[in-house]
């Protein structure tokens, strides 16, 4: 992969988050993995929606830093790429209704979808990872019990971390963990989420597993 096709890719990302809210200024980091031990991550302290195109910087799976000045993030990119052989791109956000739910409930450990059956076929849970200072080995290490298993996860009263096969997977992730948090936030504020029936909840799981390992 050439830096101008993965430039070209990550500043598409960039604008489309921004759009959607799930980045303020500099926030954020996400990354594409060619076919060997290298990856192309977007630049540190860069306004994502707003710098066009992206600057980039390459870096090894090791951490090797080959040329740019890469996010403080990078770390966490390459625990995923060292850990998930089928990983290609990693999108880390801060989608703010997801984000809530991590500040507001601090002792969930995931974000109970029981009673919505699309984030159980889509993802099958969406895991809370415990708080771990923003850059740096911590964040990174933080994620490690998670992969490969889960490929969308909310990083306590961080952001949101999410990789996929394709960019297009990786941002289903983003886009599937926020808009569970809305619906979710939605249903408390009525009265609260009510969870299917427990025959109804096994259907769905065994129909996630049929589906297969990516993100829908």
């Amino acid at each position: 992969m050439t830096r101008e096709t993965a430039q070209a890719q990550l500043s598409e990302m960039g604008r489309w988050l921004s759009q959607k809210n799930y980045l303020a200024a500099a926030d954020g980091n996400f990354s594409l993995k060619d076919e060997g031990d290298t990856f192309w991550i977007t630049a540190s302290g860069v306004n994502k929606g707003y710098r066009q195109p992206i600057p980039l910087a390459e870096v090894a799976i090791d951490g090797r830093v080959r040329s740019g000045e890469p996010s403080s993030e990078t770390e966490m990119h390459c625990a995923v790429f060292r850990r998930c052989p089928k990983a290609r791109a990693v999108i880390h956000a801060h989608p703010p209704t997801l984000v809530a739910w991590s500040i507001a409930r601090p002792e969930l450990t995931e974000l109970t979808c029981d009673s919505f059956s699309e984030a159980i076929l889509a993802v099958g849970s969406i895991p809370i990872v415990p708080f771990a200072r923003p850059g740096g080995l911590g964040l990174a290490g933080s994620i490690l019990p998670f992969l490969p298993l889960s490929r969308a996860m909310v990083l306590g009263r961080h952001g949101a971390l999410a990789w996929g096969e394709t960019l297009e997977e990786a941002l289903n992730g983003i886009e599937r963990m926020e808009h569970a948090a809305i619906i979710l936030a939605t249903a408390e504020r009525l009265g609260g989420a009510k969870a299917l029936p427990q025959a109804e909840i096994d259907w769905l799981k065994a129909r996630r597993q049929e589906l297969g390992e990516k993100t829908l």
